[in-house]
């Protein structure tokens, strides 16, 4: 039996977990993560890459302060991540638009916007209306139907693969122990101490924290947690290498710094990512080339679905264990925009053993309880 002792056991190898055990490295812990391997539904290699606080929070004032904290942070995240690897995740911040294909698409986001910011306790960040005039300027290749569109300065993009691998890279230059196929079945903890059982054997660890994204929902009940989801997905369509035309990237596609397009934001209540639905990519495309005429003639290289890590209401859920002293759960469905978040916050909160009550109180799961009783 594999057996071993850590400060703290990462549940989850994805973008969420990997951040958070990279974090948590820095604050000096023994850190294993456990993870289900290659062959796992990993929203992280199927994500659109965004760094995006436009539209965050509606529902939860909160969320938009949360987010645009990780957005102001992610260049010195960025760059530490640079310092220790050589690796450049490529991240770009020069402002990102929501396109409108008509004036009532334009209307109705000016409309939501006002309801974002008119929250009581919402952070107030730049998010201008630009009608179609002003959007060409910055965007000189849109369509003659683009009636217009949002712009927010903080937000950006990332080489979301290339951060994947970067943060694996870090995690073994500072000794974390990352442990694949090895799915947790079961968490006990006895004596003060968690153990992880895997069908590779017993991980043993002072402290634990939950970053398996929809897979919370059954490993937050064994230590006292829980982690309402609502797993979605989503399509993504990408076409061959194109000049350089998309200098800000829009909610529904953007350029990568290789030179493709990234076209998607799909949502499905299908949790099969093996299947693509022809009709949901063609809505997509058709969309995209109202947007850009010139991706009429742009070959389409390969489209993908990914599962979505999606709680009930779409908000982070962070909480800390009452019956279980030492057990975490780290949720959420933007893995790349809270990505310095998790490393540079959240981490030293579960190094020191408690996590503020800044963070729980509006993102803790007991939130459910009060929508459900209302």
């Amino acid at each position: 039996m594999l057996k071993d002792a850590y400060d703290v056991a990462v549940v989850g190898g994805g973008l969420v977990g990997v951040a958070t055990a990279w974090g948590l490295a820095r604050e000096g812990c023994r850190v294993v993560v456990l993870d289900e391997g290659d062959r796992a539904v990993r929203a992280s290699r199927g994500n659109f890459a965004l760094v995006w606080v436009q539209s965050k929070g509606y529902g939860l004032a909160p969320y938009a302060g949360w987010t645009v904290r990780s957005s102001e942070a992610w260049a010195g995240f960025a760059e530490t991540l640079k310092q220790e690897t050589g690796l450049d995740v490529c991240f770009q911040r020069p402002g990102g638009f929501h396109l409108a294909l008509s004036e009532a698409e334009l209307q109705a986001r000016a409309d939501a916007l006002k309801r974002l910011h008119n929250q009581p306790g919402i952070v107030q960040y730049k998010a201008e209306i630009l009608d179609h005039a002003a959007v060409k300027r910055m965007l000189p290749d849109i369509g003659p139907e683009v009636a217009g569109g949002s712009y927010c300065p903080l937000d950006g993009h990332v080489n979301s693969l290339r951060l994947f691998r970067t943060l694996h890279t870090a995690l073994n230059a500072r000794g974390v122990t990352y442990l694949p196929d090895h799915r947790v079945e079961a968490i006990t903890r006895e004596g003060g101490e968690f153990q992880l059982v895997t069908a590779r054997g017993t991980i043993t660890a002072g402290k634990v924290a939950l970053a398996a994204g929809n897979a919370n929902m059954r490993l937050a009940p064994m230590v006292g947690l829980e982690a309402p989801m609502l797993p979605e997905r989503g399509q993504i369509v990408v076409t061959e290498r194109l000049r350089p035309f998309l200098h800000h990237p829009v909610v529904t596609l953007r350029q990568t710094d290789e030179g493709t397009v990234m076209i998607g934001d799909s949502r499905e209540e299908s949790t099969d990512p093996r299947g693509l639905t022809i009709g949901v990519s063609a809505t997509e495309a058709s969309r995209a080339v109202r947007m850009f005429p010139l991706l009429a003639s742009a070959n389409v290289v390969r489209t993908w679905s990914a599962i979505r890590v999606m709680t009930q209401d779409g908000f982070p859920i962070y909480d800390q264990s009452e019956s279980h002293p030492g057990a975490f759960t780290v949720c959420c469905h933007s893995g790349v925009t809270l990505a310095a978040n998790h490393a540079l916050t959240v981490a030293p909160m579960i190094a020191r053993g408690a996590l503020d009550a800044s963070l729980v109180g509006p993102f803790s799961a007991r939130r459910f309880h009060v929508q459900a009783a209302g």
